[in-house]
């Protein structure tokens, strides 16, 4: 009992400060979506993504700065914008919720959660045009980094913090195994905030998804000397489930019905953070024993697993020359991993019980580490990228 209350307490002093920290400061604005667009909104609570590539094509991948409009905000965008700046703060109740109480969750079956990432990724795609992913696609290196950040730093991270805390072995192949897997689907919602590039962010999620049918199992035979059979098929119909349509019926609604679109889409963060706290709170509750019996050294690594990989990803990408909207969505897709995927990895392949539990454990710092750093970006100025 005293190592679950040590768990939860973690959690708390951890969360809270960074979360009421992020509500102290002010509502910020959003900028128009598409340059050519011909009605674009006053103000709202989010940036749009839709940038205009740039000027100078001999350099890395830049993007148009936000500009603020003088316009006053409607009460519903601020209301929108507020609730969005709390983001980690309901990401922790829901996961606080879900070790307490898992029995509320329990009707969420997985269906469901096709369902709600779905919804996450349909509320992303309103806001992008084909031009984005055209933009991004010619600029390959970056998805290169990107998938290298994703199977190269994060198990290597994942391992040396293992060993830095001396995790037993069944720990430390469970840590192995989330460093080794997808990023997750909630970065996209995390980049939006973060004012990133979410056209590169869903490409990003995409091909790591992806990549997972061949890089999870062959990193953990290399590093584990264990084989993890992966679902080849059943991977890639998630991915164009979850992932591909809900986006392209989004931007097909963007591009023939531009005007309702605009009216929609303040719902659009809303309807993303509803989402993933009922996923992050639906996760918990199924893994709600381990993560409490888990202990506090193993919390520990979990966190500095997210935390530092971020860091790394973003001051990274400063010296290769890219901009810093990409910098910001290369650190939320490095950070952010598909934790309850390996979760079930480790629940149908390994026969140790403890290696399921740091993908327990990093449900939760996985999502309260990424919308952490999604509103922290928030209120960065983004700088002058034209010429970047």
């Amino acid at each position: 009992m005293a190592s679950k209350g040590r768990s939860i307490g973690l959690l708390l002093a951890v969360g809270l400060p960074i979360a009421s920290g992020f509500h102290a400061a002010a509502p910020i604005g959003r900028t128009p979506m598409r340059a050519a667009s011909a009605v674009t909104p006053s103000f709202a609570p989010l940036p749009s993504l839709a940038l205009a590539p740039t000027a100078n094509k001999a350099r890395l991948p830049a993007v148009a700065s936000p500009r603020m409009d003088a316009a006053a905000p409607s009460l519903f965008e601020k209301i929108s914008s507020g609730f969005t700046t709390l983001f980690p703060l309901w990401t922790l109740s829901v996961a606080i919720l879900g070790l307490t109480t898992p029995g509320i969750f329990a009707g969420i079956s997985t269906s469901y959660f096709t369902a709600l990432l779905a919804a996450l990724m349909l509320s992303m795609g309103i806001t992008l045009t084909v031009d984005d992913f055209k933009r991004v696609l010619e600029k390959p290196a970056i998805m290169f980094f990107g998938f290298l950040g994703c199977y190269g730093l994060m198990p290597a991270l994942a391992l040396f913090l293992s060993r830095i805390f001396g995790l037993n072995p069944g720990l430390t192949a469970g840590m192995v195994l989330v460093g080794s897997i997808n990023g997750g689907q909630a970065s996209n919602l995390c980049t939006y905030i973060a004012k990133g590039d979410v056209a590169l962010s869903v490409l990003m999620t995409t091909v790591t998804t992806i990549g997972a049918i061949f890089m999870t199992p062959l990193l953990c035979q290399l590093i584990l000397g264990a084989i993890v059979p992966v679902d080849a098929v059943g991977v890639a119909i998630s991915t164009i489930q979850v992932v591909l349509v809900p986006i392209v019926v989004g931007m097909f609604a963007n591009a023939k019905f531009p005007k309702t679109v605009k009216k929609i889409e303040p719902f659009s963060p809303i309807v993303g953070v509803l989402s993933t706290c009922v996923l992050v709170g639906a996760a918990v509750a199924q893994c709600a024993t381990p993560i409490k019996e888990a202990g506090l050294v193993l919390q520990l690594a979990a966190a500095l697993l997210h935390i530092v990989g971020g860091i790394a990803a973003y001051l990274v990408c400063k010296p290769l020359g890219y901009s810093e909207t990409t910098a910001r969505t290369f650190a939320i897709e490095t950070s952010m991993k598909s934790s309850a995927f390996g979760f079930l990895l480790a629940k149908l392949h390994f026969p140790g019980f403890l290696v399921r539990v740091p993908a327990a454990v990093s449900v939760v710092w996985m999502a309260l580490v990424g919308s952490s750093l999604a509103v922290a970006f928030r209120f960065m100025p983004v700088p002058d990228e034209k010429a970047a």
